[in-house]
């Protein structure tokens, strides 16, 4: 039996990864599908939160590219990653608008939101939530401060975007918004922190949200990725060696499997292609409207949440299919 103070992110989502496919057939947007036409989304204005690295980063070009108009949000300006994408949107006459937003900040939220809105003249058609951030270790170890900052960011900072450009989309009839999850926002590894609290969190505040503005026309769409090679188990490093600092001797000798790597800069994600997330969203988007899925799975391997996803879906129709809730119900599940 392997060491538990071994075990690794990438180790148990490939494990997870031949459970999944024992039980569940591949979806028709999983990473691996190369049957994918051009597509051009020509006309389409998306906000884009988190676009200072990994799939923020990599979608603003990648949906720029395909013709749309961006507005290309990160926290912090000016800051050298918001003047490299500026240069190559000049570079390249990509239409990609850099905004600053930090998402835990209301006022922020409030005046990029109103800025990209009025470049857009007055509709977005895209919000992608995809700022997030990581802390590791046991439960118990997660002071107020460090679960405060997660939540403010990872589930707080969704809503306060959501809050922001549903009024427009409401009044044009129609919108798509996407909130990236995670694969740990359906399975839980000990010892990651609040991150899949956070996500769970944010998965059912997704999936309530499509039932609630079904009727206005307006589609989410939950991003489920598995383990793949971005900033985020860098960036994790920092607010978790703060947090270590805060602990007692007691606390961290109480874990000692999930606090002797606290605050140290990991590596995780394996060889899969971080694009895998940019290329999904813009199938969605491009995709009948009425006809996009409320969850898809990401990762060439390892996608054990398809099982509890599909579970899910049918207890849902299950349990209020027949009640006045149903017909939204079925329109975003089935």
């Amino acid at each position: 039996m392997p060491n538990e103070t071994n075990l690794n992110r990438r180790h148990l989502m490939i494990g997870a990864g031949v459970l999944a496919a024992t039980y569940a057939a591949t979806p028709s947007l999983a990473a691996d599908d190369t049957s994918e036409t051009p597509l051009d989304l020509t006309g389409t204005s998306i906000l884009i939160t988190g676009t200072s690295s990994g799939f923020g980063r990599l979608g603003a070009e990648h949906y720029a590219r395909l013709g749309a108009k961006v507005f290309a949000t990160m926290r912090n300006l000016p800051r050298p990653e918001a003047t490299e994408l500026k240069e190559l949107a000049n570079a390249e006459g990509l239409d990609i608008t850099v905004i600053e937003i930090d998402v835990t900040q209301d006022r922020q939220v409030k005046s990029g939101v109103k800025k990209a809105l009025k470049a857009a003249g007055g509709k977005l058609d895209v919000l992608i939530n995809n700022a997030g951030m990581a802390l590791s270790g046991p439960i118990e170890a997660q002071d107020m401060q460090a679960t405060q900052l997660i939540f403010d960011t990872n589930v707080f900072g969704p809503q306060r975007m959501m809050r922001a450009v549903l009024p427009a989309m409401r009044a044009a009839g129609g919108g798509q918004i996407f909130n990236v999850t995670s694969q740990l926002g359906r399975v839980i590894i000990p010892g990651f922190g609040q991150y899949s609290p956070t996500k769970f969190a944010l998965e059912a505040m997704s999936e309530q949200l499509a039932y609630e503005v079904q009727p206005h026309g307006i589609e989410v769409t939950i991003i489920q990725p598995g383990g793949y090679p971005t900033k985020i188990w860098e960036n994790q490093a920092k607010p978790t060696a703060a947090l270590k600092s805060r602990l007692s001797d007691d606390m961290l000798a109480a874990y000692p499997q999930f606090t002797a790597g606290m605050g140290k800069v990991g590596s995780g994600g394996g060889e899969s292609d971080p694009m895998d997330i940019p290329r999904a969203i813009a199938r969605t988007i491009a995709m009948p409207k009425g006809s996009r899925p409320l969850r898809v799975a990401l990762h060439p391997v390892a996608r054990p949440q398809e099982m509890i996803n599909k579970v899910s879906a049918q207890t849902q129709i299950a349990v209020l299919g027949k009640s006045p809730y149903g017909p939204s119900i079925k329109a975003v599940l089935d």
